[in-house]
């Protein structure tokens, strides 16, 4: 039986706001498990473990709640999306194994870090998502 139009709408705004507060809550432990050791607990190895522990939970919540984001979202905004991860997973596999090799063999200056990548796969899919709704507007 499917969802009304009313009652959908009331779905994806609760879904969109879990998946908010999951994905902030990530964001907020990863910022402590990156600055925690320095500023808080002084390296301490039994804090940074519960820390990574504890930002590797969140990440699995996070996870679980996109899952579900996406399970509820209608057939279009589900293509949309699918579309949009696709082309980050592609662009994220093919630029981070040549930036690697870039690093491996010294054609940078400088070491290949996994925040440049992060940040090539968040703007793949922002803009995939931006395009993909531009599409079949």
């Amino acid at each position: 039986m499917e969802k009304s139009k009313s009652s959908r709408c009331t779905t994806q705004k609760k879904n969109n706001l879990i998946l908010f507060y999951w994905t902030l809550a990530w964001v907020l432990s990863m910022a402590l498990i990156a600055f925690g050791p320095k500023f808080l607990w002084d390296n301490n190895e039994s804090l940074n473990m519960i820390g990574i522990l504890f930002n590797f939970l969140v990440g699995i919540g996070m996870i679980l709640a996109n899952k579900k984001h996406l399970n509820d979202l209608d057939e279009l905004q589900r293509k949309i999306q699918l579309e949009a991860m696709a082309v980050a997973l592609g662009i994220a596999v093919v630029a981070g194994l040549s930036y690697s090799m870039m690093d491996l063999w010294n054609l940078i200056s400088y070491d290949a870090e996994i925040s440049h990548l992060v940040i090539i796969i968040g703007l793949s899919y922002l803009t995939g998502t931006i395009v993909g709704n531009l599409r079949y507007k």
